[in-house]
């Protein structure tokens, strides 16, 4: 299928639905791009092309991706039968007997999943690189990474090889490797996608689950598939208005939008990131919207302690878990570096201390619901600097200090809208003299995705970035 990259997830499905193409030609189509690009860039790290052609063979549900091939992130998303890894040595030959309600969902949808695309260890960084499966490169330019933690889902999705692709995010993981690969990524709302059937919240509470995507309809028709709570969940999000699909094409009306260049951690904003936000102002002033600077007060250091307490125990208890069911005691054996130092921290904490942290991110979360009492969205770049040089946030880096200089970077506008629980969407609206792209993030009201919809579709339309591909 020659064409095959000129259509979007939705574009695809429709050629099946009107049988002007098979699902077996999709499929082979995503599986070529797969052996000639997959050796550049490292993103496909798992694939049963076997099991999945008998899938499509035998028939897919009539989802809304009928036909459409997809590949699932290498953390968390368990599909019966095949091996997932975690990004870690520790994990590495394991395969769950289930699917996990997420996948489940992906299936009704009709998608023809095939394999897996690489993360770090446990998610918990924000570039590809992992001990287990090696560095995963940005296709824009292969010296940099393509995010993380879903930069294998990035860089696949970016290079063509997908039209979109499953994702997570924990402290910006789906809208950091959409800012370094130049795709549209929404992170959801708390809640908004299920967890289970083996976790009912990620990273107590700041970590979803979503996908990344060139066309914001795909974002919102997969959402529509997915959305919802599942047996037993803890908590979910406010039911939307209507479909999320019905939002992309609609007025999102004159909106009230506060500006906001200082990084949340304290980290430095570099010069081309400050130029692209400026930039997208002044596109939404064009489009109508009302913009003006704006700041959030927090103490950096006590969210960055509250957070990695949470984090470190979370981490801490998913290695113990997995090193007592291969019999041994937990320790170094099968973790890198910094997940090792970072687990090790929740030996000094203790059960007050999560409770405390728990406390500071809800609080943390109460103060940015007040701010949109004044606004309807909030602007800010994605990140803190295009995208870094590979081996920068590596957890196998000696230098644990240049790590944590190095992460501020990555995550200093997005973590707080995982704190929040906010949906927030990194949209690529600007590239740097260098090529690389840098995203552009506007975060919405508890439950709001719907609002973000409607202006991420007037931001694509009014600054289109479909055409836009990178060299490999």
């Amino acid at each position: 299928m020659q064409d095959y990259e000129a259509y979007d997830g939705l574009g695809l499905a429709e050629l099946v639905s009107k049988r002007e193409v098979k699902p077996e030609e999709l499929l082979d189509a995503a599986i070529e791009r797969v052996e000639r690009l997959n050796p550049t860039l490292n993103a496909v790290v798992y694939e049963w092309v076997d099991e999945a052609r008998a899938a499509v063979q035998q028939g897919l549900p009539d989802g809304p991706f009928r036909g459409v091939p997809f590949l699932l992130k290498d953390l968390h998303a368990y599909f019966a039968g095949q091996p997932i890894s975690n990004g870690s040595k520790l994990f590495d030959g394991f395969v769950p007997d289930h699917d996990t309600e997420l996948v489940a969902r992906y299936r009704r949808a009709g998608l023809a999943i095939f394999g897996r695309t690489a993360s770090p260890e446990f998610g918990f960084t924000a570039t590809t690189e992992s001990a287990l499966h090696g560095e995963t490169h940005n296709p824009w330019h292969p010296a940099h990474t393509p995010g993380g933690s879903s930069g294998g889902a990035a860089a696949c999705v970016a290079a063509g090889i997908l039209p979109l692709a499953n994702a997570s995010d924990g402290g910006g993981s789906i809208r950091i490797p959409a800012s370094c690969c130049g795709l549209f990524g929404m992170k959801p709302t708390r809640g908004r996608n299920p967890m289970g059937p083996d976790v009912g919240e990620g990273w107590g509470g700041m970590s979803t689950a979503h996908v990344l995507t060139r066309s914001v309809r795909d974002c919102a028709a997969m959402l529509d598939a997915t959305a919802g709570p599942d047996v037993g969940a803890p908590y979910c999000a406010p039911a939307p208005p209507r479909p999320f699909l019905e939002e992309v094409g609609a007025d999102p009306g004159r909106l009230r939008i506060a500006l906001i260049t200082r990084p949340f951690n304290d980290a430095e904003l570099h010069a081309d990131c400050r130029a692209a936000v400026e930039d997208a102002a002044r596109l939404c002033e064009r489009l109508g919207h009302a913009v003006e600077p704006a700041e959030i007060e927090l103490d950096a250091a006590e969210l960055g302690r509250a957070t990695m307490t949470i984090i470190g125990a979370n981490i801490r208890s998913v290695a113990e878990d997995r090193a007592v069911a291969l019999g041994r005691e937990f320790g170094p054996e099968g973790l890198e570096p910094i997940t090792y130092f970072s687990a090790l921290a929740a030996d000094n904490a203790k059960a007050a201390d999560y409770a405390r942290a728990t406390r500071t991110i809800h609080a943390v979360g109460r103060r940015v619901a007040a701010l949109f009492d004044d606004y309807d969205v909030l602007l800010s770049p994605t990140m803190a600097s295009p995208p870094l040089e590979l081996g920068r946030l590596s957890l196998s880096r000696p230098d644990v200090e240049g790590f944590q200089t190095d992460i501020a970077f990555a995550v200093a506008f997005t973590s707080l809208f995982n704190v929040a629980g906010n949906p927030a969407m990194s949209v690529p609206l600007a590239w740097n003299e260098a090529g690389l792209p840098i995203g552009i993030q506007f975060a919405g009201p508890y439950g709001n995705e719907s609002g973000l919809y409607r202006l991420a579709a007037q931001l694509e339309q009014a600054s289109p970035w479909k055409d836009r591909r990178p060299r490999v």
